[in-house]
């Protein structure tokens, strides 16, 4: 006999931790004014409180068309804002984040990548009205038997793909019960979905399609034990017959594709897409403003988010001016880090490198840089979302890290000092372990230091060479200087031996 050493651990479900993971919406109340902490959010009162105001227009569907600018140094918490704004909308409200260098990477045209964009940020909600079926299960039978057609053939050909199922499904309501004859195709419906008694089901009688809702108050004390995935919902009151309205959430790229490639909307989990013929665009607007008018469509508007927008050029810039006097267009949501700096792809200087006829159509909001208890805070809400415990001490000694740095460097820190202090087998993170990581991973400033003093030790240095660029430029500018003033003194004396060879000519 061998003793196994056996261990339990507890599982748990794995959750991806992010960048702006532990963000929850934007922290407003129903006021619209932000709170000092909520949701993740901290800081920025202004530009939450002018996000706040852009949501409400955007649930009421007033704001089709519109741009908004995040404009701000590095690390002020714009793209934390974006995504909160995202989380504030919901399922319902199409949201399409993407970064300004996306449009270049991509196998299309530039205005191809931003138009597909557009799309994937307007929603068409649809609907539908059908009748269905919808009860408690009270009772299933199945019978099975022999077809004629295998009778008539012998006993070794006759197996299960030779049986004819048939049977009969009870249905309840809390008025009524009715009994339904099933076919060999509701019957493998049933099989498939599971379906027991006790169970509230709706069949749609036009495509036979069965839902399971849940399972019956009725019977939750049928099982002493149950799966945490098992819903209880109420039995249906009425009629077993209904007749319901059904809404379909899609967006307009996602009919472009099922409309353009042969593959249908098998191509919306492939990727392959490719670019899709401005005709086919056109016919399905058509068809979506025929929908509107007879009320079996509405337009939702939704978010396009860009991120660098700076790294755009002036096609793309242009192709967004137009693109946002359409009329379903969504909101458009920039953001970008940049001052006074050159469009891309040109030598002109423009606030935010985003051109002037542009500017004029964005709503610009302005984001601040953190204070020392926000950054507190903020560092405070990432150990919660990290699951790392830190010492107090700890935590005031990261967050005079962050404000010498950044706050991106500091919230870097925070899962490394977290490994360091296990490693010594300590459930809490204590100033040693700060005190490690910063001896171990370097900031910007620390590594830029470095860089200076060790210069000419590193491959392809040019900070030499532009030293040698300057002072060749700058003897280039002393040789012309002093070039110039020899020409200068050579026509004076020129000037001055015309008089006198006039004088011996005479």
């Amino acid at each position: 006999m061998t003793n196994a050493n056996t261990s339990v651990r507890e599982l748990t479900r794995l959750e991806r931790i992010g960048a702006h993971s532990h963000i929850r919406g934007l922290g407003l109340d129903d006021a619209l004014e932000p709170r000092k902490k909520s949701q993740g959010m901290v800081g920025q009162p202004q530009a939450r409180r002018a996000v706040g105001i852009i949501y409400k227009m955007i649930k009421e569907g007033k704001i089709g068309g519109r741009a908004i600018l995040l404009a701000g140094k590095p690390g002020t918490g714009k793209t934390a804002i974006a995504m909160g704004l995202s989380r504030e909308l919901g399922t319902d409200t199409p949201f399409t984040s993407m970064s300004g260098s996306e449009v270049f990477s991509l196998e299309m045209s530039k205005t191809e990548a931003l138009t597909q964009a557009f799309r994937k940020s307007i929603g068409i909600r649809i609907l539908e009205e059908s009748e269905v079926i919808e009860g408690e299960v009270v009772e299933i039978q199945v019978d099975s038997a022999l077809t004629s057609s295998e009778k008539a053939k012998s006993t070794a050909s006759a197996g299960p793909a030779g049986m004819e199922r048939s049977g009969r499904l009870t249905l309840c309501t809390t008025e009524m019960e009715t009994v339904y004859d099933l076919g060999t195709k509701m019957i493998e419906a049933l099989t498939k979905e599971k379906v027991s008694a006790g169970d509230v089901i709706t069949i749609d009688k036009a495509s036979g399609k069965i839902t399971k809702l849940g399972r019956s108050f009725s019977r939750s004390r049928d099982y002493d034990a149950m799966g945490a995935q098992t819903r209880f919902v109420q039995t249906p009151e009425g009629e077993l017959q209904k007749r319901k309205e059904v809404v379909h959430t899609v967006s307009l790229h996602e009919i472009d594709v099922i409309n353009s490639r042969q593959q249908g909307f098998l191509a919306l989990f492939t990727g392959d897409t490719g670019e899709i013929k401005v005709e086919v665009r056109e016919q399905i607007d058509q068809k979506v403003a025929e929908w509107r008018e007879e009320g079996r469509a509405t337009i939702v508007p939704g978010v396009l988010f860009i991120d660098e927008v700076h790294m755009l050029d002036m096609e793309c810039f242009s192709f967004l001016n137009r693109a946002l006097e359409s009329d379903m267009a969504p909101v458009l949501v920039i953001a970008t880090n940049r001052g006074i700096s050159k469009i891309r792809g040109t030598e002109y200087k423009s606030p935010h490198g985003i051109p002037l006829d542009l500017l004029d159509r964005l709503m610009i909001v302005s984001t601040i840089p953190y204070e020392r208890e926000e950054v507190y805070q903020i560092l405070k809400v990432r150990c919660e979302e990290e699951d790392v415990e830190m010492a107090d001490d700890a935590l005031e000694l990261l967050t005079r890290i962050g404000m010498e740095t950044s706050l991106r460097y500091a919230m870097q820190m925070v899962i490394s000092s977290s490994l360091v202090a296990e490693k010594r087998k300590s459930a809490e993170v204590e100033i040693e372990d700060i005190k490690r990581v910063y001896t171990l991973f370097v900031d910007v400033k620390r590594s830029t230091q470095f860089l200076m003093e060790y210069q000419k030790e590193f491959m392809y240095n040019e900070l030499c060479n532009d030293d040698d660029d300057d002072e060749e430029e700058e003897e280039e500018e002393s040789d012309g200087e002093e070039s110039a003033e020899e020409e200068e003194s050579k026509k004076e004396n020129v000037e001055e031996k015309k008089p006198e060879q006039a004088m011996d000519e005479s």
